[in-house]
């Protein structure tokens, strides 16, 4: 939890019990493709900013993520949340808030091609090729410093969340006739997926 060892996490993190289900915003909305602006000083430590990150996890929970951006709820600002695991197996849950990733030396990563998909693409998973291992280093909600370590699938997570917040999609990385595929797919499946989600809010609410 928050890169720190813990004995045991809920399997429904308490922070989804607490949040409110948003909408999860989809390729083409505004906000997804511009860069969100940073925390604020003054934002740190906020009821607000902790409501955020609780709504960021029910709407993570309800979609089957593994992480979400801000302005994948519609909320331009430079925060993310995890829960997903490694390639040891190991389960990974947080929040950063205004993260920047380490530029890793070539020696020290190798490029891993697997199958990547988005909340706001939903349905398609294409194959990506990114480094198979990440450190992005920011702030939790009380503004305390954070440096989180990912390897294999976890690595991977952070990239993606990372690139949402600069307003990227995985889709954008890929070739041209790929990123087409995504989005025929993705219209062929989306409202089998929107169907998912919505039981899966009403199982969360059954929770609470």
């Amino acid at each position: 939890m928050q890169g720190e060892v813990v004995s045991g996490y809920p399997e429904v993190p308490p922070e989804a019990l607490r949040g409110e289900v948003r909408r999860i915003t989809v390729v083409g909305e505004d906000v997804l493709h511009r860069r969100c602006r940073d925390v604020s000083e003054e934002e740190f430590g906020t009821p607000g900013l902790a409501q955020l990150i609780d709504d960021m996890f029910a709407a993570m929970w309800v979609a089957q993520g593994a992480g979400l951006a801000a302005n994948q709820i519609g909320v331009g600002l430079q925060a993310f949340v995890w829960d997903c695991s490694d390639e040891d197996g190991v389960r990974h849950v947080g929040h950063i808030l205004n993260p920047v990733l380490d530029e890793l030396p070539a020696g020290a990563r190798r490029l891993v091609e697997a199958a990547e998909g988005c909340l706001s693409v939903p349905g398609p998973y294409l194959e990506l090729a990114r480094p198979d291992t990440a450190v992005v280093r920011g702030r939790d909600l009380d503004g305390r410093p954070l440096v989180i370590e990912g390897t294999g699938y976890f690595a991977r997570c952070l990239q993606h969340e990372a690139d949402h917040l600069g307003g990227g999609l995985y889709i954008d990385r890929l070739a041209s006739r790929d990123r087409r595929t995504a989005l025929r797919r993705m219209q062929e499946r989306q409202a089998e997926v929107f169907a998912e989600r919505a039981a899966r809010a009403e199982r969360l609410a059954a929770l609470r």
